[in-house]
């Protein structure tokens, strides 16, 4: 039986480090998989308290190039050996989002990028299309935006200016079956939670999701994006929201008295089985 730990989150249990940032532990069919490294302070000191250690890795996988998912990049590669890491080529490239008084660079960390640069180039995947990690395992590779009502979530550009809006096309997610459906592990949801859910439908053919977690972006929601998400995903067979990250308080609240499935609120610290 295989697991899923949240590592870095907003949200942290008793002794655990909490920051803006977000990663997963996952231990499944034979493969550790780091799905996103945080920040940059909370991933080595959480797991170290979980007695995890990067040198057990088997791959990285990056949903997207924010700074607040690839702060531990350096940490990571640097002890984790011959590890494989996933990730589109879009994720290190310069990008911007509101600040208080001006935009602000939210790109990766230039130490994760040395870091990834300095890898064998049989070490890196590019997430041009879905790839398979294993019989059970996958990531999406670029999601189809297909709904109206979703949107990166918040006024992210290209340049400092703001001219060029970055639509975050890095932005994937990754899935693993288990005998009750699909476990599906997000970043941020970027491409939007629906269009997220409606694409790995597509690559895999299941239409069980036994569980969702990670962030959904919603913070920044309006009310009717917040009631056609909710629409949309009670007419998936979805069993389980673990929202985390980004989701924000207020749409978690909503979600969680207008979902019909099970709304956990996600922490450092939280584990779960497969």
């Amino acid at each position: 039986m295989g697991s899923i730990t949240i590592v870095v989150d907003n949200k942290a249990g008793e002794g655990f480090a909490a920051e803006h940032g977000f990663a997963l532990w996952i231990e499944e069919g034979g493969r550790t998989i780091l799905f996103d490294t945080g920040n940059q302070e909370a991933l080595l000191p959480n797991c170290r308290r979980l007695d995890l250690s990067f040198s057990s890795l088997t791959d990285l996988v990056l949903s997207h190039g924010h700074y607040d998912h690839t702060g531990g990049v350096d940490s990571v590669v640097s002890e984790a050996g011959a590890i494989q890491v996933y990730l589109h080529q879009a994720a290190m490239q310069p990008r911007y989002a509101n600040g208080e008084d001006e935009l602000r660079s939210v790109r990766m960390p230039a130490a994760s990028m040395r870091s990834l640069w300095e890898l064998p180039d049989d070490s890196i995947h590019w997430l041009t299309h879905p790839l398979n990690l294993g019989e059970h395992i996958g990531i999406t590779g670029p999601i189809s935006r297909l709904t109206e009502y979703e949107d990166t979530g918040g006024a992210f550009y290209y340049d400092p200016g703001g001219s060029r809006p970055d639509p975050i096309d890095d932005d994937n997610a990754l899935w693993l079956r288990s005998p009750e459906g699909l476990v599906v592990c997000v970043g941020c949801s970027h491409a939007g939670i629906v269009n997220t859910l409606q694409t790995i439908r597509q690559i895999t053919g299941e239409t069980r999701i036994r569980s969702v977690i990670g962030g959904l972006h919603l913070i920044n929601a309006s009310a009717e994006r917040l009631e056609k998400t909710a629409e949309a995903l009670n007419n998936f067979d979805l069993h389980q929201l673990v929202a985390c990250h980004c989701t924000g308080d207020e749409s978690f609240a909503y979600l969680a008295t207008h979902l019909r499935c099970e709304v956990v609120q996600g922490y450092a610290g939280f584990s779960m089985s497969i």
